[in-house]
């Protein structure tokens, strides 16, 4: 039996269906990729999306900064 008939070439992605873009960093919150990033992913070659893939980790500390609750957006 051929095996290959049941393999997939998936694009990979690092979504992990939190699917929320932070109001300020204009990021997604659960995969750190920007809305063009997102809405561009599956026509992305195979190296820009690894690329982009490899600097998401540094995005994470965008979303760690506390926005102030009430307080903050009284402030604006």
């Amino acid at each position: 039996m051929n095996d290959d008939i049941w393999r997939r070439d998936e694009i990979e992605s690092p979504c992990i269906k939190v699917c929320l873009i932070h109001p300020e960093a204009r990021i997604c919150a659960g995969c750190y990729r920007t809305i063009d990033e997102i809405g561009g992913w599956t026509r992305l070659s195979p190296e820009d999306r690894r690329r982009i893939m490899d600097d998401l980790p540094a995005r994470a500390a965008r979303l760690k900064q506390r926005r102030g609750g009430r307080a903050g957006r009284l402030a604006r």
